[in-house]
């Protein structure tokens, strides 16, 4: 059974405390390996460490050097993406198709932004003021805390960690404590980079053993947050009394908007890899199927032939297209949103239950499930459930669909399908959400910002906009003479 340690100023340690916590395998339901955990004197010690060498080694390392050495980073992710993506699916249960996906994608954060290290520019600016000559420069913030969900371990660090060591910052890591592993594996890649000690530091725990301390500690300058809803307002609490910059990236509740117009066969494709990829367990999931009152009970028969013969069972075989549930509380409240819906009166069209078959090896599957009859007033559909449950809507025209996608607390993602470009173009601009497909769903690129609107978030993640939430603006002021001004009034 392999035994995790932290990773602290550049060595492996064991916890403060003493003490381990198990990680199991959601298919087999099997403890396979021991996770550090930690406490606030792990905390200290790793914001410790990230501060002195944010202070000396990391902060006197130029962009381009920081550059050079992200791009050695991709190098080895690339060269080790195989292993990290079934270390993921042993920690978190998802196919080993999607995780491998994305451990074979994580390189291209690295390359991205390493390219972006020696190009974050100030500008002088044309004062109105004679004699003076004004300019901005970009600086590191300091300390980066970073807290990443169970879902995508790596993918989601990747998000906040990249652009974070381009900007010249320094991290103390908090994974989840339920995917530990993957990220406590990627610090020996780091390491092997020629990153110096205590420019990224990882802590293993709990929340309110790890994370609350990390956020609370006076010395992190910043939190990037991924996870409920929940607990990021609990985590921009207590950052607002720091008066300290947060990164949330949130919960959703998103609508898939099918037209009648649309590609029958593309649209029916696509909401079923919105709701049941990852099993649901996806902010962006298009948990929200709006559908055309025309196309409605057509439209409804084919998504229940195809997600009906969707394979569940070993997330290590890529025959499988369904896999476990991560954790056993999400699988609890999966079961308890399925009989929330039915009490409300939503028809259970397909699944509607947990799944016992022969390929359920542990105890936490859960059928695919398609509710119709449903309103948006429904909890069903105003309530993140984050798994394998859809709630398909009718709508009549395109500013009903409108006014329903727009109708909930979140706004992180939205999906539209049409052949109508003109419609294309008003549905991305009216609804309200950080991100919008059209024709496609689940397309996500170091390119290209992500975040959310309303209450899925804080901030961006990716694209070349994202390294500016890694940065600070100081505005230089420098007189061109030495002519005493009056001292009494502003310059």
């Amino acid at each position: 059974m392999k035994t995790y340690q932290h990773y602290i100023n550049g060595a492996l340690c064991d916890p403060a405390s003493g003490e381990w916590f198990d990680s199991e395998n959601p298919y087999t339901g099997e403890v396979w390996a021991k996770i550090a955990r930690g406490n606030a004197e792990d905390v200290d010690r790793a914001v410790t460490a990230a501060k002195a060498t944010f202070d000396g080694e990391w902060g006197a390392t130029g962009p381009t050097a920081r550059g050079k050495l992200m791009v050695k980073l991709a190098e080895i992710i690339e060269r080790e993406a195989v292993r990290l993506g079934e270390i993921e699916v042993r920690d978190n249960g998802k196919l080993i198709a999607e995780m491998g996906a994305q451990t074979k994608y994580l390189a291209e954060w690295y390359r991205y932004f390493g390219g972006l290290a020696d190009k974050i520019e100030g500008a002088v600016i044309p004062s109105d003021k004679p004699g003076i000559f004004n300019f901005t420069r970009y600086e590191p913030l300091g300390v980066i805390g970073m807290i990443t969900a169970w879902n995508s371990p790596l993918l989601l660090l990747s998000w906040k960690l990249a652009p974070a060591l381009a900007a010249g910052n320094t991290a103390v890591v908090k994974p989840s404590e339920y995917t530990s592993a993957s990220t406590l594996e990627f610090m020996a890649l780091i390491e092997e980079a020629g990153f110096p000690a205590g420019v990224v530091n990882a802590i293993t725990g709990f929340g309110m053993e790890v994370g609350a301390p990390l956020v609370d500690h006076p010395h992190v300058d910043k939190i990037a947050f991924t996870g409920s809803d929940v607990s990021g307002q609990k985590i921009y609490e207590a950052a607002a009394k720091k008066i300290m910059p947060v990164t949330l990236e949130l919960g959703g509740k998103s609508p898939n908007i099918v037209f009648e117009d649309a590609d029958f066969e593309a649209a029916v494709m696509g909401a079923i890899s919105g709701i049941f990829a990852a099993t649901g367990q996806t902010c962006i999931a298009g948990s929200r199927l709006l559908v055309q009152r025309s196309i409605h009970d057509k439209f409804v028969k084919r998504l229940v032939e195809v997600a009906g013969v969707a394979k569940i069972g070993d997330p290590m075989s890529t025959e499988t297209h369904v896999g476990p549930v991560t954790t056993m509380p999400q699988y609890e409240k999966i079961m308890d949103y399925i009989n929330i819906a039915k009490s409300e009166g939503a028809v259970c069209v397909l699944g509607g239950d947990a799944y016992r078959g022969a390929e359920a090896k542990g105890k936490q599957f859960v059928q695919p499930t398609i509710f119709t009859g449903v309103h948006n007033q429904m909890r069903i559909a105003q309530e993140e459930v984050f798994g394998p449950v859809l709630s398909v809507i009718p709508f009549d025209t395109e500013d009903e669909a409108i006014a329903i996608g727009n109708d909930i607390v979140y706004g992180l993602a939205a999906g539209v399908w049409t052949s109508d470009i003109g419609r294309a173009l008003r549905m991305s601009e009216k609804l309200k959400a950080g991100t919008v497909w059209v024709n496609t769903y689940r397309a996500v690129s170091f390119t290209s910002p992500f975040g959310g609107y309303k209450r899925s978030g804080e901030g961006r993640e990716s694209g070349k906009e994202s390294i500016k939430e890694f940065l600070q603006v100081k505005s230089v002021w420098i007189a061109q003479q030495t002519t005493a001004a009056n001292p009494f009034i502003m310059r």
